[in-house]
C-alpha cells in the first residue's frame, strides 16, 4: 500500500518536466524570431563578418 500521509508533496521530476517543456517553447520562440529576421533580411545577418566586403 502506499502511504499518503503527505498528500501536498511537490512531484519533482513533474516540475523537471514542466521546467524542460517551458525552456523549450522559449528557445523555439527565440529561433522563429532568428529565422524570421534572417528570411526577412539575409545581408544583414552576415553583415559582421570578417571577410572581403563586396562594395
Amino acid at each position: 500500500m502506499e502511504d499518503s500521509s503527505l498528500p501536498s508533496t511537490v512531484d519533482v521530476d513533474k516540475g523537471f518536466a514542466i521546467a524542460f517543456v517551458v525552456l523549450l517553447f522559449l528557445f523555439l520562440i527565440v529561433m522563429i524570431f532568428r529565422c524570421a529576421k534572417l528570411v526577412k533580411n539575409p545581408y544583414e545577418a552576415n553583415s559582421t563578418s570578417t571577410g572581403p566586403s563586396l562594395n
